[in-house]
C-alpha cells in the first residue's frame, strides 16, 4: 500500500490518509440526501437515485484514488443535477429517461475529449471570465432552487416573485439555515450534513406537536433496506441522440468539463499537488475518472458525477495521496440499505443545503474584473440569465454570443478565436433547436 500510493514520497502515512478520507467523505456525504432529493422531483424514484448516487460515489472515488492516484472523491454534481431536474426534465418537457441517456452520451464526449487531449482547445476557446461567470449563475440558480423548495421565495402575480407565509416549515428552513451556516463558518467538519440532520429533527413536530393543521413533513418509514436498483440502465440511448437534445449534452459536457478542470487546479494550486512541469498531478487521469463517472451515471440512474472542491477539507487534514479517495469512497457504500432512514428527510431540510453550496459557487466572481466592460456585461449576463431564466443553457448561450458581439464590435478581434467561433455556432443551433 505505501509503496503503490507512494506515501513516503508524498510526506504521508497511512493514518494521516485515512483521517483524510473520512474528513472528506464527511464533507460530501450530503450529496447521498440532497441528490435524491432533487432527481426525485424529475419524476424518479428516491430510493433508486439514492442507490445510483451511492454507486457512483463509491466505484467513482475508488477510480480516481487507484488509477489517477489524487485525494479527491467523485460524486453527483451540484449544478449539474439541478440542470437535470429543473432545465432538461421540467423546463424542455425531456422524459428522464431520456435526459439519463444524454448524461451517458455526454459521458463518452467528455471521455474521447479527455483521451484524444481536445479539451486542451476547447479550454483556450472559452474566456476566464465567462467560465468564473457561469459557476457563480449556477451557485444562484442552486440557492434560488432551496429557496424555492423551502417556500422562502414564492410565485407573486404582482411582483413575479415575493417572500412566502411564515409558516412553521419556514421558520424550521430559516433555523436550520442558520445554523447550518454558524456550522460551516466554524468549519466543524460534516457541517452541511450535520445541519440536514439537525433541520429534519426540528421538522419532526411540524403537523404533530405544532402547526396541527399541517401535514407531517417526517414520516418515519423504517431503517434498512435492499438496494433499489430500479434505475439501473433505464435510460433511452436512442431517444436522447435526438437533434433536440444535442443543447442539453452539450451543456452537460460544458458545465462538467470546466467543473473538474476548475476543480483539479484549485486543489492542486492549494495542495501543491503539481507534476514536474507545474500541472496538476496526473490531471488526464483525473478528467478520464470525472468522465467515466458520467458514465456511469447514466447508465445506473443518476445526473453527471464530478469531482468535488469539498475534498479540499481531507487535504487540509493531510490527504495527499489516492488512498484518501479509496477511504472517502468505501464510506459511501453502506447507505446503499438506509434508504428508509434517508428518504423521511424532508426539502426543507436539504434546502440549506442549497443555499450555502450556492455562496461556495459565487466564488469566482472575485476574479472578474469588472472595470473591463467589454469582459464585465457579457459576465453579468450570464450570471443573472442562469437563475432567471431557470435555465442554465440559456445563460451559457447568451453569455456566449454577447461576450463575441461586444468584442468584435469594440475592436478586439483578436479575443476571438476560431474555436470560439464553433462554440457560437452551436449556441445560435440550439437556439434553433
Amino acid at each position: 500500500m505505501e509503496e503503490y500510493f507512494e506515501l513516503k514520497k508524498n510526506g504521508t502515512t497511512v493514518q494521516t490518509e485515512i483521517i483524510a478520507g473520512v474528513s472528506s467523505f464527511l464533507a460530501t456525504s450530503y450529496i447521498i440526501v440532497v441528490n435524491p432529493n432533487i432527481l426525485s422531483q424529475a419524476g424518479m424514484p428516491f430510493a433508486g437515485v439514492l442507490t445510483a448516487t451511492v454507486l457512483v460515489s463509491f466505484f467513482s472515488s475508488l477510480m480516481m484514488g487507484f488509477y489517477a492516484r489524487n485525494p479527491i472523491l467523485v460524486a453527483p454534481g451540484m449544478g449539474l443535477n439541478a440542470f437535470f431536474t429543473f432545465s432538461a426534465v421540467m423546463g424542455m418537457g425531456v422524459a428522464w429517461q431520456v435526459a439519463l441517456g444524454a448524461v451517458f452520451w455526454s459521458g463518452v464526449v467528455f471521455l474521447l475529449l479527455s483521451v484524444f487531449n481536445i479539451r486542451t482547445f476547447i479550454v483556450k476557446a472559452i474566456p476566464r471570465t465567462l467560465r468564473y461567470a457561469i459557476a457563480a449563475g449556477i451557485g444562484l440558480f442552486i440557492s434560488l432552487i432551496g429557496l424555492a423548495n423551502a417556500q422562502f421565495i414564492v410565485s407573486n402575480p404582482s411582483t413575479i416573485l415575493g417572500i412566502g407565509p411564515l409558516t412553521p416549515a419556514l421558520l424550521t428552513f430559516v433555523f436550520g439555515l442558520l445554523i447550518t451556516a454558524v456550522l460551516v463558518t466554524r468549519q466543524v467538519k460534516g457541517a452541511i450534513l450535520i445541519g440536514i440532520v439537525l433541520t429534519t429533527l426540528a421538522a419532526y413536530p411540524i403537523g404533530r406537536w405544532w402547526g396541527l393543521d399541517a401535514t407531517p413533513l417526517v414520516n418515519w418509514q423504517g431503517l434498512l433496506a435492499a438496494p433499489d436498483f430500479s434505475l439501473l440502465f433505464q435510460l433511452d440511448l436512442l431517444g436522447s441522440l435526438q437533434w433536440a437534445i444535442v443543447p442539453v449534452i452539450f451543456a452537460f459536457v460544458f458545465t462538467d468539463m470546466f467543473d473538474s478542470l476548475s476543480t483539479f487546479v484549485g486543489l492542486a494550486e492549494a495542495a501543491n499537488l503539481l507534476d514536474e512541469h507545474g500541472e496538476p498531478r496526473n490531471v488526464k487521469r483525473a478528467l478520464a475518472t470525472d468522465a467515466v463517472a458520467t458514465t456511469l451515471a447514466g447508465l445506473v440512474g443518476s445526473s453527471p458525477g464530478t469531482a468535488y472542491i469539498e475534498s479540499a477539507v481531507g487535504i487540509e487534514a493531510g490527504g495527499r495521496t489516492g488512498l484518501t479517495a479509496v477511504v472517502g469512497g468505501l464510506l459511501f457504500l453502506p447507505f446503499l440499505f438506509l434508504a428508509p432512514l434517508l428518504s423521511i428527510v424532508p426539502s426543507i431540510a436539504t434546502a440549506p443545503a442549497l443555499v450555502l453550496v450556492g455562496v461556495f459557487m459565487v466564488r469566482p466572481i472575485t476574479k472578474i474584473n469588472w472595470f473591463q466592460l467589454d469582459d464585465a456585461i457579457p459576465a453579468f449576463l450570464a450570471i443573472i440569465l442562469i437563475p432567471f431564466t431557470y435555465s442554465i443553457t440559456q445563460g451559457i448561450i447568451w453569455g456566449f454570443l454577447s461576450y463575441t458581439f461586444i468584442k468584435i464590435a469594440v475592436g478586439k478581434r483578436e479575443d476571438i478565436s476560431l474555436s470560439l467561433l464553433v462554440i457560437d455556432a452551436f449556441c445560435v443551433l440550439a437556439l434553433i433547436l
